[in-house]
């Protein structure tokens, strides 16, 4: 009966131990690693972890920004085709929906006139009561209107994926563009510093 006990206090105490090895694990991880296994947004926060620093700067290697770069463009491309096929089939849906619509107000005329008839009619060459046609354009309808539900709920979920495709390419491309001009700003910062040293370096070796 103490059995489960001791194995209760062997997780608890296994368990911080675990944490610090997936922690040390990750905390290894290179820059080029990151760039190949990472999402866009860990892929940043890895290399500038990982890039050197002078004074209260950040100096990024250059391969590293060039395949950020193009990791970062390749997301955007994956995520444009994901919307281009989206709006494809929003496309597709909308169609279908519209000939469901006309199809519905068809089926709509044809039973107001229907209403008016005699109580014998004729429904695809078969005598049948009007109770009966009645019913069976019932049936027909409700048909039709659950399959126009349905197209109705799947151009909304489409839509929604959509707006959060858009949603998702906006702030990567935002967040790319940031990151791009603060490294920009950063290494014209350090070039001014290293210039300003150089020139330093001169005056002094003419005195």
């Amino acid at each position: 009966m103490k059995l489960p006990k001791y194995l209760l206090l062997l997780m608890v105490i296994l368990s911080p131990i675990s944490q610090t090895i997936q922690a040390q694990e990750e905390s290894t991880l290179t820059a080029e690693q990151a760039l190949k296994q990472s999402n866009i947004s860990e892929q940043f926060d890895v290399v500038i972890k990982k890039s050197g620093r002078y004074q209260e700067y950040k100096v990024i290697k250059q391969v590293w920004i060039n395949q950020l770069k193009a990791n970062t463009i390749d997301t955007l491309k994956t995520l444009e085709s994901k919307l281009t096929a989206t709006n494809k089939q929003i496309t597709d849906q909308k169609t279908t929906i519209t000939g469901l619509e006309e199809s519905l107000a068809k089926t709509n005329g044809d039973l107001s006139a229907v209403t008016e008839e005699k109580d014998s009619m004729s429904f695809f060459g078969i005598a049948v009561t009007k109770a009966s046609y009645n019913t069976i354009m019932l049936v027909i309808i409700g048909i039709l209107l659950g399959l126009l539900g349905f197209f109705i709920y799947r151009f909304k979920n489409s839509n929604a994926v959509t707006i959060q495709a858009k949603k998702a390419l906006a702030e990567t491309e935002e967040e790319f563009e940031d990151h791009r001009r603060r490294s920009l700003e950063r290494e014209q910062k350090v070039m001014r510093k290293l210039q300003d040293e150089i020139n330093k370096q001169r005056k002094a070796g003419t005195k």
